[in-house]
């Protein structure tokens, strides 16, 4: 056989096995992964049983501590809405009110209770923004609140 041919052969085997697993990777990076919910999008779309990740702002004077259970109430961004989450687990050093969380839940008919070390949050004084910009107003009313249970 001639070493053009054999080569243009390799060369086409070879892109097309590329082709193939690039369009595997993509695949799966966009379908495995699950989308954050706020707290008024949870309340809309939740379903008895579903797992749901649920990010937002922890609510000012929210936070109870019960044994190892934490209860503590996630707002979305508008403030006008807050969901109720009962959590087992490791609980973050920089977890407090107003600041910003992201936790796997179940919802259980209504209430959310939220999965064993699932809870994330960051600590504000890493990300602080620049002299001049607007005050965070993460946990004060808006408005009327609705709330979830």
């Amino acid at each position: 056989m001639d070493p053009n041919r054999k080569r243009a052969i390799r060369l086409t085997v070879a892109l097309t096995a590329a082709l193939l697993l690039a369009s595997a990777l993509i695949y799966v990076s966009f379908s495995a992964g699950r989308d954050e919910l706020t707290a008024s999008q949870l309340l809309q779309k939740a379903k008895p049983g579903g797992q749901y990740i649920l990010a937002g702002t922890v609510e000012n004077g929210s936070i109870r501590r019960i044994g190892e259970i934490t209860d503590f109430r996630v707002l979305s961004p508008n403030r006008r809405v807050a969901v109720a989450v009962s959590y087992t687990g490791e609980v973050p050093d920089p977890f407090a009110q107003g600041r910003a969380v992201m936790v796997d839940v179940t919802d259980q008919g209504g209430s959310f209770i939220g999965e064993v070390n699932s809870l994330t949050t960051k600590c504000p004084s890493k990300y602080q923004a620049a002299s001049g910009a607007i005050k965070n107003t993460a946990g004060i009313p808006a408005g009327p609140a609705v709330v979830g249970s």
